[in-house]
């Protein structure tokens, strides 16, 4: 930007001076054109139309002789005009007035001859009158010439200013050369200097950063260009290795939560109670009941298992709920009732395994047993109108305050709060189900984890009424 302004100076001036130069000139001989046009007129149009009417060519009405004067008068008020009010040009004006009365006096002479022709007088007092016009003619077109002169020692006065300025400007910009090569030197060498300094120290920032030191920091450069980059990779630094850190815990998370979901699923609690209902049913001799709940139990821990693969049909995840609720019915006959019910177009489609059981286990130890008498669990699913498939865990048991669910709901944003080994498992009920959030945290995080932002997990719940769990996952119809 100095470089670019130094430059212009002179730049800016020589076209101001052009310009000032050019307006001069053209003033100057603009009127030395005019004045030499005025002149001949002044000599020979108005004294030789006044002669033709003196001679009787023509009448005094019928001549031109005011028309020229006129002309004469504009074309020096023009020239006046044009003729500036410096210092140099009052002299020039002085004489142009001169010729402005002179031609007054030459108005009244030609008034004069033509009262005197009105009035009859002789030829020789008409002839004597225009001898008049003729001096007056003579003496405007001396003046004239010498304004002619004075504008031409004006033009050469102006020429030698025009000269003393374009030294005055090849000075100047030989010294802002001089100044602005020194200045490009001395700013190439600096800028240079601290560019390669600051660009050696990022080099060997980012080297420290690809080899995995994410503690590295680099040093703020004294390179305006430079500094905001190097403050951006000092915060991109920090929050890769905040982000990997996080990464890591929050891997190791769900793990452990899936862990968790896997063991309060195939939790020995549950078999052990299972087994143990099969054992009183064969004692009553209960057979229809035996074979099925075992039939149940083996059709739960085959679509639990899966190969291990984590997809299976919407169908086989229903087939695994019911199974669940078969075993838990004949195992709380007295306080449990439940119904299944689903869309039959759906049972191709594709889910992530498990996650209706959790939500189910949830209904069951931590709403209809918290209530007094029979309960009930509803499952549903169903396709919405954007092929979405629709899942729905509701229950009538003891349900949740305003406060608890404001709780559980930020405890699914975040992680779930720790509990006791102990937890309800003195009633039969598997440790993890201790905290009702681990199963429903442990489903939410597997369908951020799979599903990404397409799939979302909606509790609705009103104490003393009842809990409903929603899920909403897109449809795929992939054979499994």
């Amino acid at each position: 930007m100095v470089i670019i302004g130094l430059m212009l100076i002179p730049l800016l001036l020589s076209v101001v001076f052009s310009l000032y130069n050019t307006i001069s000139y053209d003033r100057l001989i603009t009127n030395v054109n005019k004045s030499n046009r005025l002149i001949l007129i002044v000599k020979s149009d108005i004294t030789n139309e006044l002669w033709d009417i003196v001679a009787g060519n023509k009448s005094f009405t019928e001549g031109r002789q005011y028309e020229i004067i006129r002309d004469i008068n504009d074309q020096l008020g023009d020239i006046m005009s044009a003729a500036g009010a410096d210092t140099g040009a009052q002299e020039n004006r002085r004489l142009l007035e001169v010729a402005g009365r002179a031609m007054n006096t030459l108005h009244r002479y030609t008034d004069r001859l033509g009262s005197q022709m009105a009035d009859s007088y002789p030829v020789i007092e008409n002839e004597r009158i225009l001898d008049e016009i003729r001096g007056v003619s003579v003496l405007v077109s001396e003046i004239l010439q010498d304004f002619i002169v004075l504008e031409i020692e004006s033009a050469a006065q102006a020429n030698e200013t025009i000269k003393q300025r374009a030294f005055s400007i090849g000075v100047l910009e030989i010294v802002i050369i001089i100044f602005v090569t020194a200045f490009s030197i001395f700013v190439q060498i600096s800028v240079a200097s601290n560019v390669d300094a600051s660009i050696g120290a990022l080099v060997s920032f980012s080297g420290r950063i690809a080899e995995g030191d994410l503690s590295a920091r680099a040093t703020i450069p004294h390179v305006k260009e430079l500094n905001a980059l190097t403050e951006d990779l000092n915060t991109m630094a920090g929050k890769i290795k905040t982000l990997i850190e996080v990464n890591v815990q929050e891997q190791q998370n769900l793990q452990k939560s899936e862990m968790k979901a896997l063991q309060a699923q195939i939790t020995p609690h549950f078999l052990y109670n299972t087994l143990d209902s099969i054992i009183w049913l064969a004692e009553g001799a209960h057979y229809a009941e035996v074979i099925s709940i075992t039939r149940a139990l083996s059709t739960f821990f085959r679509v639990t298992l899966n190969r291990g693969g984590e997809w299976v049909s919407v169908k086989d995840e229903f087939s695994h709920i019911e199974s669940y609720l078969t075993i838990q019915k004949i195992r709380y006959r007295d306080i449990l009732d439940y119904s299944i019910d689903w869309e039959a177009a759906m049972e191709r489609n594709t889910i992530l395994k498990l996650l209706l059981q959790p939500l189910v286990e949830n209904a069951l130890y931590h709403g209809i047993k918290n209530k007094r008498g029979r309960g009930a669990i509803k499952v549903r699913g169903w396709q919405d109108e954007s092929s979405c498939l629709c899942f729905s865990v509701e229950d009538n048991g003891i349900g949740m305050t305003a406060e608890r669910l404001a709780d559980v709901r930020e405890q699914l944003q975040n992680q779930p709060k720790p509990v006791t080994a102990a937890g309800d498992a003195g009633r039969g009920s598997p440790p993890a189900a201790a905290n009702p959030v681990y199963g429903l945290y442990n489903v939410s995080k597997r369908l951020e984890l799979y599903y990404n932002k397409a799939a979302r997990l909606d509790i609705q719940s009103v104490y003393r009424e009842g809990t409903i769990v929603t899920i909403q996952v897109p449809g795929t119809a992939e054979n499994v």
